[in-house]
């Protein structure tokens, strides 16, 4: 695999960083992750629009332009063959050369890295049989809306739903669903409704998210950006969860509760379908 490091495409081998970068010290960078499906980069523009916005809630140098940052997405692609999966985009503050908590105030370049990863996304087998998951108290940071490195606490609610035999965790908090461990999550209420919890600091703005909305919206889905709570979720038609690396899986248990029927319902199948075709018909 080749990875792009500051400005140097390199084999995965070669691709390192310096031991006194921010974001491996202090998770001090952000990232985002865009899907490529037939070669072609899946909401390539709204990636860059919430990249731009985390650097700027950190006060993060991006001294890229979004036309560079799509020729090195678009080089990846051709240099790894990648006809389907992940391109993964990191930046950090820089490499400071020593420990300090504070910004540092030379001014430092900032680090650049990313690679690819392959990953069937559009025929996957969870997008057809459904999700497991289970919920765990939302133990995060209140800056939830900043796609930062710092996914430790992600990583320990996937792992507590792995040796719980589930494929993934639902982070609640008082009682309400916040998110999914790495998504966005959805219900559809008994009435057809399709409810989703509003913006805030507490969830990070999906970008699948945002174009499930637009494409809801189109085919005429009443649409309620409202908390629920963990028994509305129970008690609900259909779940699912979006992201780019799933686009829409639905969610058939929680908490081992089936959910409907306990197989994916028709709502989330059909916008994963329409969702599909407009990126098929926007390359």
């Amino acid at each position: 695999m080749i990875a792009y490091v500051n400005g140097n495409f390199l084999p995965e081998e070669q691709a390192t960083v310096s031991i006194f970068d921010r974001g491996f010290l202090f998770a001090d960078a952000v990232y985002e992750v865009t899907a490529v499906i037939s070669g072609y980069l899946v909401d390539f523009d709204h990636h860059i629009a919430r990249l731009q916005r985390s650097c700027a809630a950190l006060k993060l140098k991006l001294p890229y332009s979004d036309m560079e940052l799509k020729q090195i997405h678009t080089q990846l692609i051709e240099k790894n063959n990648l006809h389907e999966g992940l391109i993964y985009l990191q930046l950090s503050r820089g490499n400071a050369m020593q420990r300090s908590f504070l910004y540092p105030e030379q001014n430092i370049n900032p680090t650049l890295v990313l690679f690819t990863q392959k990953s069937a996304i559009v025929d996957s087998t969870k997008a057809k049989t459904g999700i497991k998951v289970v919920t765990v108290d939302d133990i995060r940071w209140q800056r939830c809306d900043i796609k930062t490195v710092a996914l430790l606490a992600a990583s320990m609610a996937k792992e507590y739903a792995h040796e719980y035999g589930a494929d993934d965790a639902l982070f609640t908090k008082d009682g309400y669903v916040t998110e999914g461990s790495s998504s966005n999550c959805f219900i559809v209420t008994q009435e057809n409704k399709l409810r989703t919890r509003e913006l805030n600091n507490q969830i990070l703005p999906g970008i699948t998210r945002k174009a499930i909305l637009s494409l809801a919206k189109e085919q005429g889905l009443d649409i309620i950006e409202k908390a629920f709570t963990v028994e509305e979720m129970l008690e609900a038609k259909e779940v699912f969860i979006t992201s780019a690396t799933t686009l829409i899986w639905p969610v058939v248990m929680v908490n081992e509760q089936k959910i409907g029927k306990g197989k994916p319902g028709s709502i989330a199948i059909r916008l994963r379908e329409i969702y599909l075709q407009t990126v098929a018909e926007n390359k």
